[in-house]
């Protein structure tokens, strides 16, 4: 048996270490037997099963996950370990020619799970690193962090921005720049558009990276369509639509700001482009939708944030496609998704399904949607495929 008294011990019961065996990366408080320690939330763990071989090192949170694991096998979390993921990612990213890449300057570094550092965020805005833990562990490592990056990523880094404060389960303060520092509106650029950034007011981390090629992938049915773009935040895929060559693209948002900044950045790269921007529940105004659209993205906020509100949550998704697919143009298309992580595919297929055959439509199921490769998919945790969509023709 290996022992490593510095730190607590968690031991799991009997049968429950098949899933460390297994790689995933999180340790459920229901699979514990004992707790030999007193660790506070944040430290280190090291984990054993239940003959007492130790299995994996991770960070100790008094939730339901109660361990989310950084290390299988190798109790050792230095700062060789904090190098080589970051390397590792940095690797991975320059594969898919987004290090350097003078038409997209904005992409996710670290995708927590999918890069082997879990509770971890990091993306890279044109020279900002906005950081975002979702661990009070992983925040504490952002000391140890933060240098690495700056190290590592030499020149391309002019400032880190620590953008945890509402994704902790405890107040960390303000949010605040590690290092460097940027003023106002910070420009940045995907596929040649080009947007504002402000990162202390923005949703997130500042931008929503992750509908990347799904922004690109509009743009290519848009010529000489009317575009409807709901829930369209800051604008991006209005922007992507008139890239494309949409005849007039309008955005709602129930966010006054959101809409201001759509306009904003609409206007930065199309000075006289056909657009609109509206401020308005999304809901009552599909329902009373009366204009004719070709095209037609629904973006909606997590409408099931866990599996509690999961039927909740899929009640309100069905209701909003209804709505769209009752509206929209024959030989229409949908560009249609949920960053529910409660929400299965299957759950989001059916709700379509369900949807599709209340609005009398007939619909072809062009292409499954999901996040961008720079928010990897460890094959450990499936959970990590966070963003479902389709593509839907309507008759």
């Amino acid at each position: 048996m290996v022992e490593h008294k510095a730190r607590p011990q968690l031991f799991l019961k009997g049968g429950k270490e098949k899933s460390v065996y297994r790689r995933h990366p999180w340790i459920f408080s229901g699979a514990v037997q004992k707790i030999v320690g007193e660790p506070a939330e944040g430290d280190l763990v090291d984990v054993y099963d239940s003959q007492h071989q130790y299995l994996a090192t991770g960070h100790y949170q008094p939730e339901s996950i109660i361990v989310k694991i950084l290390r299988f096998g190798n109790p050792a979390i230095d700062a060789d370990f904090w190098r080589e993921r970051i390397v590792s990612a940095l690797e991975y990213r320059k594969t898919l020619h987004l290090w350097n890449n003078t038409e997209t300057n904005v992409f996710r570094l670290i995708h927590s799970e999918g890069d082997g550092l879990s509770g971890l965020i990091a993306d890279y805005y044109n020279g900002v690193l906005v950081l975002q833990a979702h661990s009070e562990g992983m925040h504490r490592a952002f000391d140890e962090l933060v240098p690495l990056f700056q190290e590592l990523m030499g020149k391309n880094l002019v400032a880190v921005y620590d953008k945890s404060g509402a994704t902790l389960p405890h107040p960390v303060g303000t949010d605040h720049y590690c290092l460097g520092n940027v003023d106002g509106a910070w420009e940045i650029k995907e596929y040649g558009n080009r947007y504002l950034i402000r990162f202390p007011e923005a949703q997130k981390t500042g931008f929503f990276i992750d509908q990347r090629e799904n922004r690109r992938l509009l743009s290519h049915f848009c010529r000489g369509k009317r575009v409807l773009n709901t829930f369209g935040y800051t604008g991006g895929f209005s922007v992507a639509a008139l890239q494309g060559g949409a005849s007039y693209v309008e955005t709602v948002d129930i966010s006054k700001k959101a809409i201001q900044q759509c306009e904003e950045n609409v206007a930065l790269n199309f000075p006289d482009a056909p657009h609109r921007g509206v401020t308005e529940d999304v809901l009552p105004y599909l329902t009373r939708l009366d204009q004719p659209f070709d095209v037609m993205v629904l973006d909606p906020p997590a409408f099931a944030k866990n599996h509690r509100s999961l039927q909740q949550g899929l009640k309100a998704y069905r209701h909003i496609n209804q709505q769209a697919l009752e509206k929209i143009n024959p030989g229409g298309l949908l560009f249609t998704f949920s960053c529910s992580q409660a929400v299965s595919k299957e759950d989001f297929r059916t709700m379509l399904f369900t949807a599709a055959a209340n609005a009398h439509r007939q619909v072809r199921m062009v292409s499954p949607l999901t996040q961008a490769a720079d928010h990897p998919v460890s094959i450990y945790h499936p959970e990590g495929e966070y963003l479902k969509g389709w593509l839907l023709y309507v008759e």
